[in-house]
């Protein structure tokens, strides 16, 4: 099967390489400057799976038919790239990869349902410039069919994603998914401090902050009537039971989980994206659950304030400091 991976980031890096290594026919189109650097140079991955420099063709856009394609951008980069790809997307089948539950529907209007997959990413991977990324821990790459039931497509394209990463199939792809969007929304923290997970998770104030998050963001999808499914080696009851556990006991399970999760400095999607100066994908996570609260016409205050904190740094460039967070959230006399 001719594969295309659109978005040359941190995920999409990491899964054209080591497809690429499974033998697999890979294409990887990335911007300009990406696909300059990987041309010229290569793909540098380092990390868990030690460092090594793939050569796999690059290209600004596709330039002819393939049979799967992988759309790794963010979610509020998808629509631009289909318009910039859609020549050769009419007869593929798709596959997302994005945080956050509104990329399938997005691009639905776009494609036939029969032939749209999703997929949660488990993995952990931070793109350092174009041509060079850390793949920072393994996970499982979760399958799944967002409007149609699993079929014999679906084992295909799991089996050939198997070569090259944990993969696993569900018929619950939409239920994990909104429990992946609690797993996502701690990256609003590091992104309005500057620093890495490691470093930002440390404090022991900002893991709080971390679970007033989580508490109010469960509350409102309960409120919704929507239901978590528990993922692969990821129950439940990981994201439930710390939003029903008291504050300094669930805080300090955040700061031993996140302090720890890789050797190299990890940034977090949100961060990644401000570092590149590029907007990044807060409204689809922590703004999703806003977005929920609004529907409902309820409110959901702390979620909202990070959202709003988080725009102010794209369009600012500058960072708060953490006692400033502090101050905002009433952090300060904890």
């Amino acid at each position: 099967m001719k594969i295309c991976v659109i978005g040359a980031g941190a995920i999409g890096s990491v899964a054209a390489a080591y497809l690429h290594r499974a033998k697999q026919e890979v294409t990887l189109v990335g911007k300009p400057d990406q696909v300059r650097a990987i041309n010229q140079h290569g793909l540098r991955i380092t990390g868990v799976r030690d460092e090594e420099l793939f050569h796999l063709p690059a290209k600004i856009v596709m330039d002819e038919p393939c049979e799967l394609v992988i759309f790794t951008t963010k979610t509020q980069d998808l629509e631009a790239a289909y318009q910039d790809n859609q020549e050769f997307l009419e007869d593929c089948y798709i596959l997302t990869t994005q945080n956050g539950v509104q990329a399938d529907n997005i691009l639905s209007c776009h494609f036939e349902k029969d032939k749209m997959f999703s997929s949660i990413v488990m993995f952990g991977a931070t793109y350092i410039k174009s041509g060079e990324v850390i793949f920072n821990f393994e996970g499982d790459w979760i399958l799944g069919m967002p409007f149609a039931p699993i079929g014999p497509i679906a084992q295909r394209i799991a089996e050939l994603l198997g070569r090259a990463f944990h993969v696993v199939t569900t018929s619950e792809i939409t239920g994990m998914k909104y429990l992946k969007l609690f797993v996502n929304f701690n990256n609003c923290i590091p992104a309005m401090v500057g620093r890495p997970m490691q470093e930002t998770f440390a404090d022991l104030d900002l893991c709080r902050l971390s679970i007033r998050l989580l508490k109010e963001g469960v509350d409102i999808v309960k409120m919704a009537g929507l239901q978590l499914v528990s993922m692969p080696n990821f129950p439940v009851e990981r994201i439930t039971g710390l939003a029903q556990m008291p504050e300094e006991a669930a805080a300090g399970i955040i700061q031993k989980a996140l302090t720890g999760l890789s050797k190299e400095p990890l940034y977090g999607s949100i961060l990644q994206s401000i570092n590149r100066g590029r907007e990044s994908e807060i409204d689809f996570i922590n703004g999703e659950v806003v977005s929920l609260a609004k529907q409902l016409r309820k409110e959901a205050p702390l979620n909202g304030r990070v959202v709003e904190l988080v725009h102010q740094v794209e369009k600012t460039g500058k960072f708060f400091t953490v006692e400033d967070i502090k101050g905002r959230f009433n952090l300060v006399n904890v």
